[in-house]
């Protein structure tokens, strides 16, 4: 009876094996399936190296020059783009990351944690701004979401800006519009509660948003040397998962600066 038992418990176990197993399996499928559609979005949608004296980026994929070479480090086809989703409102990139990925913003902030720019169906859902905000980045302050996903892809690299050796790598970002196109430079990273005041949404300058950029430069777990905020200016927080704690976010804050014949100001 014990031995009888005993193989009961080894294929029990083998079973729990299993299944674990294909659940990995079947995770790592997903997430190379977004890989997919992520890397064939940034194929089909983006020219690099292109140059030409349109001024505006996403007129079929031209670049912005100042005459020396391009402003930015690739153009997006914005009207082919928004002819699959009116929803795309930007082009997300950092050089030497898996940060490079189109930017949707939805009715609520609840849709695209569960689908893609395409709107279909898929677990890494989309990188995607605050359904409050202004679509075109007007206001002071627009945040941006993104899942942190094991296998590093869509918003989980944000955590690495914790060292000072990083960040010195990656400085900036770059967010390009249908509009404009901005250097995104980053000047604070830190771990947040996910209903803290970070989330604040701030339509235009005020003493309160001078108080939230101080706050946040404060926190930061690397050191930018920016020295002042400038309370004029147009600000992201790019917002991902953290498992520091219950409800922990991981946020990395930049600076818009607009490049191009756009980019003399707003």
């Amino acid at each position: 009876m014990g031995r009888k038992l005993k193989w009961i418990a080894v294929a029990a176990l083998l079973l729990v094996f299993a299944g674990s197993g294909g659940a990995v399996l079947v995770a790592q499928q997903r997430y190379a399936k977004s890989q997919q559609v992520y890397a064939k979005a940034a194929e089909e949608f983006t020219t690099q190296g292109k140059q030409a004296d349109s001024a505006k980026t996403g007129s079929g994929g031209q670049s912005q020059t100042d005459g020396e070479g391009p402003l930015t480090p690739f153009t997006v086809d914005f009207e082919k783009l928004q002819g699959i989703n009116p929803q795309v409102v930007g082009w997300i990139y950092c050089e030497g990351t898996k940060i490079n990925y189109p930017v949707v913003q939805g009715d609520d902030n609840e849709y695209y944690l569960h689908y893609s720019y395409e709107k279909l169906e898929d677990n890494c859902g989309a990188i995607f701004a605050d359904a409050q905000t202004a679509p075109d980045f007007a206001d002071s302050n627009t945040v941006l979401y993104g899942h942190n996903m094991n296998d590093g892809s869509m918003f989980a690299g944000l955590e690495l800006w914790r060292e000072q050796s990083y960040y010195e790598e990656h400085p900036v970002m770059w967010l390009l519009t249908p509009a404009t196109d901005y250097r995104v430079v980053l000047f604070s990273g830190h771990t947040v509660s996910a209903y803290g005041d970070v989330y604040s949404i701030f339509r235009a300058p005020m003493p309160e948003f001078t108080q939230y950029l101080e706050e946040n430069l404060a926190l930061s777990d690397f050191d930018a040397r920016v020295g002042e905020m400038d309370p004029n200016g147009r600000y992201v927080v790019l917002s991902t998962c953290a498992y520091d704690f219950e409800e922990a976010r991981y946020v990395v804050h930049g600076k818009l600066e607009p490049v191009g014949p756009h980019g003399r100001g707003w």
